[in-house]
């Protein structure tokens, strides 16, 4: 982020026309915004990100930018600024001289034994490098310009001769004439986009301003920006020719009748896109020069344009994202010329461009084209036009989402003809109505309340605020202090395990893994690779006899490294391949051959349905399983009505950590192995590796300074890799590292526990629920990893409400699948999840507004206290009344509610919708070991069980041990918190570490570490006051100096154990999500969330706001975005960042309002204070409700024109909430209908 950020001030610099005011950059809000829109971050919500970004803008708003390290709340705009650093270009050059530039140049020819590298600067350069005819002794070829297909395609294959195009001057020049513009092959697309919006703006006003606007601003949503700064123009449209990449670039191009220019050997061609997407894959001999796009203007009749005339170009595109990194569900790109007659709007000509819709190649609808010319708009031809528009965009068999890619094409084209009214009438200065008749003036109502192409230049995210508390109790704990090591991560210099430098001899591993469900594995081949880079191939075989082929050992028992003779799912560890780099070791792993056998096997079991059939289950152990409440049979006969067996399914989520799964095994002296892991839970890591390589635990030492994100995955799941890691490095006796590529890691992952529920519910005719049943069926996969912990997981969270009678059937049911493991919140978001569903299904039956049945059904204290005994607290600790009130109040939900329902009355194709969500959130407190040390110059080494993921485990440690600390109240003690340091966590040199999870080790290791500081304070009391007797006031400095001379014991070990009352408490919040839903597309965008959480006295509020941020956005991710797909055999298939997407900045709220609340002390609690990192998440599910609610606005008005199907206001919203999910819920077939409902008027 920092590098694209870098990136676009030095771009701004170069642009003369915007004056900054010194100390700014030239970059404006919206540029800043954009620079990182393809960047992934999503644990940190991105909106600090975005602020931070922001701050350098010419046009930044200081109110506009949330809390931050630099200025204090209630300072003045004047004194903000003065308090930002300072932006100077000048510090920031690093000028590219023409000696570096002429060194490159000069290294013309690179050879190597095997592949040669080739920068020529001519074409005749080139032509001679290039083979004949005739193949040259099976010679393969690669033309190299930016080379970022590879990150697509990851190619394996090794060429011979690797052609670098871009010292060519020819293939990277810009030539206009008459006839247009001719673009370099070898141009970057960001130097594409330049120089189409310089070109626009000087032809504003004229038909190519129109088409070179357009292109460059779709251009713009292509990838990221990083990525379009090295992509080449030419490289973008051959991937699309040879491999059928689905690319905008050429559908645009070819609504804009762009030509190409190919060299054949001598031979040069100049041809249609039509003719260049149609021939076969061109090969090595052939080379694209050059696109040309030429200038298009309206018909002319005796020569000349016609004042009545007007072309018209428009580009669309529906992905998951609306910038960057990712790949559409459909482009389309429409030319239009039309005319004014006295029967309304002549189409004189048009050109339709669709793409990316399930074809080989972008196609012209000619049919389309063919029937539209000549005629007259009217609804009739509109309806017409779709029909043949459904004809022409068909998508080949096996495409996902046909069905929508195709009603998508047909938003497109409603879309853009309808919008063909108000174009006319600012040509004739007459209404629309006039023109066309009221009926098409409806139709066009879409272009005036949005777009679906909107304005590029706007900022995507506005003003949002933040409302903090902090306290002075215990200083410094409860200041928002910035994240202790924030700096480091940001600059790039922070240590993570795969920046330790590799020992001498190093070798690296990857994982062989099954892509079979259930079958014997006969063999493992890995002669497709070059065997003399491969040092080893590591199984169950190589397991020392004394050890065991254990790989995770979770509270459930012990599960296996490697699969013995059958592998059990899709996923399962075969072996490790072993190489002198990881590049080889992930191109052997890739290319093994495993040979399958499933002869005599049963079938797998892949469904939960088949669990239940063959009865296949995991034990809840007696002391797991959640208590029910109340009589569930008596509470069914209360009720006035009943909803019986109503279903959901819940999908499953992918970590996404940025870093992935990775450890370093260095073999030691006297038969001991260190092993650096990025491991949430390093002790139990150490149990793991020291059982399976048969020594004393004391012969391993596993070391975590800290890991690069984990929610969860870095748990049970990280043991195996480290393992596997120890097992090789003991095996060859040298080093042995291990990063994942992110296939194998999203493959091996698991991820959060898919399931399905079936729920009966009983309810007055008031919407107060008398009596709930739920039957779940989880899907743990093949292993119990902590799956038996989800049933009281899902009950905890889901008893939010007061449901009168609480009963359930919980099973576990175990599954040819990869494991599903602990994620962000286990079992508390589904629970959550479905007991909001069950809400709105209640509501939607009695036609009540959802929140009112939601409050109906709040618990009063008496009724938490049945439901969650002993963890609902004290009365007063009971804050969710307050807080429910509170969001209400800040959030002003009910004039946006009112207000939203004017705004659905009034526009037909985007709808809106709006909730209000609570969330009760029980965590359990877990024991944890500290040590805190205090050197003889005063300066403090602190030691805790728990790792630092990002969660600011290691600030608060800091904060609270300076706290404890300077209860020996001597003088210099105010700024104690510089003097500490949070060191790694060793498990030979701090026992007992457990795990990191549940949202609560970093209280725990705050107690911990204070334990020790009151043994401390108490061993230096009597000298402080014996110094103080002698000298008056007493230093800590010097307190410090004499202690150690005095030889008085400055180090303590503590082991912090909850309190049997106060091991399990209530976390409480409240948000209210507003969306809006393009019904022609799907696509939902979150307008605004407000979010009032209870953090209770927060040891930092600056911390808990970046855990409320990212936990929100992550569940974001879950039930709007994220699809962890798998294929019929159990693997999985979105295995990369191209199938798999996260929220990014354009697809967080615009505007995102928290307010951490400081409810007060809660005496049993650490420090009074409350766990922030998984609970906020829930809160997500307000975003889901509220798409619900505008969905169900979109269907009642398809009802109105007419509608039969999808039109029920009750229905189920899938998770995740997709955009083709979305719009199947609007309707496919919406504009039909409306159409036909037009007509039926008519």
């Amino acid at each position: 982020m920092c590098m694209s950020l870098f990136s676009a001030l030095v771009n701004a610099e170069k642009r003369p026309s915007l004056d900054a005011s010194p100390g700014n950059s030239k970059l404006t809000v919206s540029e800043a915004e954009k620079a990182i829109s393809g960047n992934l971050c999503r644990c940190t919500g991105y909106r600090p990100i975005a602020d931070a970004c922001k701050s350098f803008a010419a046009d930044v708003d200081m109110e506009d930018l949330g809390i931050n390290s630099f200025w204090q709340k209630g300072d003045s705009k004047e004194v903000r600024v003065s308090k930002l650093p300072a932006y100077n270009p000048r510090d920031h050059t690093f000028p590219y001289t023409e000696v570096f530039k002429d060194e490159c140049l000069a290294a013309r020819l690179l050879n190597s034994n095997k592949h040669s590298w080739y920068s020529p600067v001519t074409i005749e350069e080139l032509q001679s490098m290039l083979p004949s005819d005739k193949v040259e002794n099976g010679t393969r070829i690669k033309l190299i310009v930016g080379n970022t297909g590879d990150g697509y395609y990851k190619e394996t294959e090794k060429y011979d001769k690797y052609i670098d195009l871009r010292y060519i001057p020819e293939l990277s020049v810009v030539r206009m004439d008459n006839s247009g513009i001719e673009f370099g092959a070898t141009l970057s697309i960001s130097k594409v986009v330049q120089y189409l919006r310089e070109k626009s703006k000087a032809t504003f006003d004229t038909g190519e301003d129109i088409v070179f606007t357009k292109i460059a601003e779709h251009m713009e949503k292509i990838a990221s920006g990083f990525i379009r700064n090295s992509a080449s123009l030419g490289g973008n449209l051959l991937m699309a020719q040879k491999r059928y990449f689905p690319s905008d670039i050429v559908t645009l191009l070819l609504a804009a009748g762009s030509r190409v220019s190919i060299l054949t050997g001598h031979k040069r061609e100049n041809i249609t896109m039509e003719e260049f997407l149609g021939r076969p894959p061109l090969d090595p001999r052939s080379v694209l020069l050059s696109v040309h796009i030429p200038f298009l203007e309206p018909t002319r009749i005796d020569g000349s344009v016609q004042t009545s005339s007007r072309l018209l170009f428009e580009t669309y595109r529906a992905a998951p994202r609306p910038l960057g990194n990712a790949l559409p569900y459909l482009n389309a790109a429409f030319l239009a010329d039309i005319s004014l007659n006295t029967n309304g709007i002549l189409v004189n000509r048009v050109r339709f461009a669709f793409g990316a819709y399930g074809t080989e190649h972008s196609i012209r609808a000619r049919k389309v084209e063919k029937y539209l010319a000549g005629k007259i708009i009217n609804v009739g031809v509109i309806d017409e036009t779709v029909k043949l528009v459904k004809g022409d965009v068909v998508s080949k068999d096996g495409t996902s989402h046909a069905a929508y890619r195709s009603s998508l094409a047909v938003g497109f084209v409603f879309a853009f003809l309808s919008s063909f009214p108000s174009v006319a009438s600012s040509i004739s200065g007459s209404s629309s109505e006039e023109l066309n008749g009221s009926l098409l003036e409806r139709a066009a109502e879409f272009n005036e309340c949005g777009n679906i192409s909107p304005n590029g230049n706007l900022p995507l995210l506005s003003s949002a605020k933040q409302v903090i508390k902090s306290s002075q109790d215990y200083y410094p704990v409860g200041e928002p202090m910035p994240k202790y090591g924030a700096a480091i991560q940001a600059s790039g210099e922070a240590v993570y395990v795969d920046d330790i430098p590799s020992p001498p001899n190093c070798l690296h591993g990857a994982f062989i893994y099954s892509t079979k469900p259930l079958a014997r594995v006969k063999s493992i081949s890995c002669k497709n690779s070059q065997a003399n880079e491969i040092a080893a191939v590591i199984s169950v075989k190589d397991i020392p006899g004394e050890g065991e082929n254990i790989g995770t050992l979770a509270m459930f028992g012990p599960e296996p490294l490697f699969a013995g003779d059958v592998t059990r799912c899709a996923g399962d560890l075969l072996a490790l391949v072993v190489a002198a780099t990881q590049k080889n070791a992930n191109l052997a792993a890739k290319m093994a051959l495993v040979d399958y056998d499933t002869e005599g096997l049963d079938p797998p079991i892949l469904t939960v349905e088949e669990a239940v059939q063959k009865s296949s289950f995991f034990d809840v152990p007696p002391f797991m399983h959640p208590a029910q409440v109340g009589d569930f049979s008596k509470g069914m006969a209360e009720a006035d009505h009943k909803i019986l067996s109503a279903e959901i399914k819940l999908g499953s989520q992918y970590y996404f950590y940025m870093e992935t799964h990775t450890a370093l095994a260095v073999p030691d002296e006297d038969n001991c192995m260190v092993v650096y892991s990025s491991s949430q839970c390093p002790e139990y890591t150490n149990k793991v590796i020291a059982r399976c390589l048969g020594f004393p635990e004391h012969n391993v030492r596993v070391i975590t300074r800290r890991v690069g994100g984990g929610f969860g995955g870095k748990g049970l799941k990280a043991m195996p890799v480290a393992t596997a890691c120890a097992l090789a490095a003991h095996k060859l006796r040298r080093p042995v590292r291990i990063y994942l590529d992110r296939k194998t890691d999203m493959i091996i992952a698991g991820g959060r526990h898919p399931m399905k529920i079936t729920y009966s519910v009983g309810f007055k005719s008031n919407g107060k629920i008398t009596a709930l049943h739920l039957d779940i069926l989880i899907n743990a996969g093949i292993t119990q990893d902590i799956s038996p912990a989800l049933p009281t997981l899902i009950i905890a969270a889901f008893k939010k409400y007061n449901w009168g009678a609480l009963s359930f059937d919980i099973k576990v049911c175990k599954t040819n699948l990869i494991s599903r493991s602990a994620m962000r919140g286990p079992g508390d978001v589904q629970g959550t999840f479905i007991a909001e569903a069950i809400i709105e299904h209640v509501a939607s039956l009695l036609s009540m507004e959802v929140d009112s049945v939601r409050e109906i059904n709040f618990h009063t204290y008496e009724s938490l206290k049945l439901f969650y005994r002993s963890a609902s607290g004290e009365s007063i600790e009971y804050t969710l009344p307050s807080i429910w009130d509170k969001v209400k109040r800040t959030s002003s939900f009910v004039q946006r509610f009112k207000t939203t329902e004017q705004f659905n009355q009034v526009n037909l194709w985007i709808k809106r919708g709006i909730s209000r969500v609570p969330i009760v959130h029980e965590v359990l407190v877990r024991p944890a070991p500290g040590k805190v040390s205090i050197l003889s110059d005063g300066s403090i080494v602190v030691e805790v069980g728990g790792i630092e993921v990002g969660q600011g485990l290691w600030t608060k440690v800091k904060q609270v041990t300076a706290y404890a600390l300077s209860l020996i109240q001597c003088d210099g003690t105010e700024d104690l918190v510089e003097k500490v340091r949070v060191l790694q966590t060793d498990t030979l040199s701090l026992v007992q570490g457990g795990f990191t999870a549940g949202s609560t080790t970093s209280e725990s290791s705050c107690e911990a570490a204070r334990l020790c500081c009151k043994v401390l304070v108490e061993r230096l009391a009597p000298l402080k006051e014996k110094l103080q007797e002698e000298m008056g006031s007493v230093k800590w400095d010097v307190l410090i100096l004499q202690a150690s001379q005095q030889n008085v014991n400055l180090a303590a070990n503590a082991y912090f154990i909850p309190d049997s009352s106060s091991s399990q408490y209530l976390n409480y919040g409240a948000a209210v999500s507003e969306v809006e839903v393009n019904i022609l597309t799907g696509e939902t965008t979150i307008l605004k969330a407000d979010i009032v959480y209870d953090c209770g006295l927060s040891m930092n509020p600056a911390v808990d706001l970046g855990q409320i941020e990212g936990a929100f956005v992550q569940g974001l991710g879950f039930f709007m975005l994220e699809e962890y797909l798998h294929n019929s055999d159990g693997l999985v298939v979105t295995d990369s960042t191209w199938t798999y997407k996260i929220p990014t900045i354009d697809t967080i709220p615009k505007q995102f309002n928290v307010e951490v609340l400081n409810s007060g002390h809660h005496h049993k609690h650490v420090l009074s204070s409350k766990a922030s990192g998984e609970p906020p998440l829930l809160l997500a599910a307000s975003v889901h409700c509220a798409t619900r609610a505008a969905i169900k606005a979109a269907r009642k008005q398809l009802k109105s024109w007419g509608g039969n199907e999808g039109t029920d206001s009750v229905f189920q919203l899938d998770v995740p909430a997709t955009m083709p999910v979305v719009k199947r819920f609007c309707g496919l077939d919406t504009v039909e209908t409306y159409l036909q409902y037009l007509l039926s008027k008519s």
